[in-house]
């Protein structure tokens, strides 16, 4: 009883001593506070947060003197109240105008409309538009021509509406159920309309979770490791346990920090939603720590210097970011890369905390996340407790 009692009074001490190091260290405790602010408000701003195009130049030529082409002219220039501006509209004279000016990137693509658009239509006949895209650019291209081809369809139906309508004994309601026999609508897990920076802060959170446990307990270990105090702390009739689980509760308590300053940025800026329960979130966030400590402390215990341990967590949390799932969804990844993804507990991080804040799961639809950061968790510290001992004791 009274070693367990001397193992939680030494490791609580220890976490004091390293958060009081922490907290009296002026540029470190602002750079602790600035870099997740930073992060937040570039990830924010750099993201959609409302449609995927806010002022792309676009250029319209309108070789057709009929109303047909001016009307679909007209509906590019209209801006609806209370949303941003798509489109900058440029008028090209020629369509190799048009190819002239995506190659001086000074629109992002281009309509044209032929002479005949009007005419065809009026006949009866079916009329044919050309979209010009920027192969320079492929996601904008792709965006881009999206929307622009969601545009023209509906401009199509309204069109084709109208057109139907005018025939003898065909009522509006008709006419539109003939030219457009069913829509479909579009709806959400949780109610209202996410942005897609909802999509980033859990993926942001874990990120800074993981880099503060990380790197930080790399830091602490091998700063102290070089000035000579981590000789003193190894002399004290302290357990080597009690060294380890001191020094992961101070970084535990870092960690935490910056995950509940990223959330309330989120919320307060960005308007993020949590929908899941807040206990469980922060179930989720000890859990994300708990898998990264252990590895933190065998990679900075291999290390001599902190130097290298800076460089070894570096090489790799960079790659983690990626393949997480953390700012990209890992379903667009090649194949290859999914399954890396799938053996990063980053990932499995990202994944539980997406689903509490964004699609607010219970706790039974995220016990298979939660089982792997704990398995990840326990191996890393199973693995980090004999190596810190033993390299501690050379």
């Amino acid at each position: 009883m009274n070693n367990i009692k001397n193992l939680i009074i030494h490791t609580l001490r220890l976490a004091v001593k390293d958060l009081t190091v922490f907290f009296r260290d002026r540029m470190m405790l602002i750079s602790f506070l600035v870099m997740p602010i930073f992060m937040m408000v570039m990830m924010g701003f750099i993201f959609p947060s409302e449609n995927s195009l806010k002022n792309a130049p676009l250029g319209i030529v309108n070789l057709d003197q009929g109303t047909a082409g001016a009307q679909i002219t007209a509906a590019f220039t209209q801006v609806i109240p209370g949303q941003s501006k798509m489109f900058e509209i440029a008028y090209p004279k020629s369509q190799d105008d048009a190819i002239n000016q995506i190659k001086a990137q000074t629109i992002n693509g281009a309509i044209v409309i032929p002479s005949d658009f009007s005419a065809k239509i009026a006949a009866g006949q079916q009329a044919t538009m050309t979209i010009i895209s920027d192969q320079s650019n492929p996601q904008l291209s792709a965006v881009l021509s999206g929307v622009l081809d969601s545009i023209m369809s509906a401009f199509s139906t309204k069109m084709g509406t109208a057109m139907v309508a005018a025939l003898p004994g065909v009522t509006p309601s008709r006419a539109a159920a003939l030219v457009q026999p069913f829509t479909v609508q579009t709806q959400g897990v949780v109610p209202g309309n996410p942005n897609y920076f909802e999509f980033m802060a859990p993926g942001l959170m874990a990120m800074v979770i993981m880099m503060a446990a990380m790197i930080g307990l790399a830091g602490s270990i091998s700063r102290e490791r070089e000035i000579g105090t981590l000789d003193g702390i190894i002399s004290a009739p302290i357990s080597r346990l009690s060294i380890v689980l001191g020094k992961s509760l101070a970084q535990v308590v870092r960690g935490l920090l910056q995950a509940i300053l990223v959330l309330v940025l989120a919320i307060l800026i960005f308007g993020v939603v949590v929908h899941g329960n807040l206990a469980l979130l922060a179930l989720l966030l000890v859990l994300t720590v708990f898998s990264f400590i252990g590895l933190g402390i065998i990679i900075s215990s291999l290390a001599s210097q902190q130097e290298t341990a800076m460089t070894i967590m570096m090489t790799i949390t960079f790659p983690m970011l990626f393949l997480s799932g953390a700012l990209f969804p890992i379903q667009q990844m090649p194949t290859i890369m999914q399954w890396i993804s799938k053996v990063l507990p980053l990932t499995y991080a990202v994944s539980a905390l997406r689903k509490c804040i964004v699609l607010g799961t219970g706790i039974n639809g995220m016990m298979p996340e939660m089982w792997v950061m704990l398995g990840f968790g326990i191996v890393f510290t199973a693995i980090a407790i004999p190596v810190f001992s033993r390299v501690i004791t050379r």
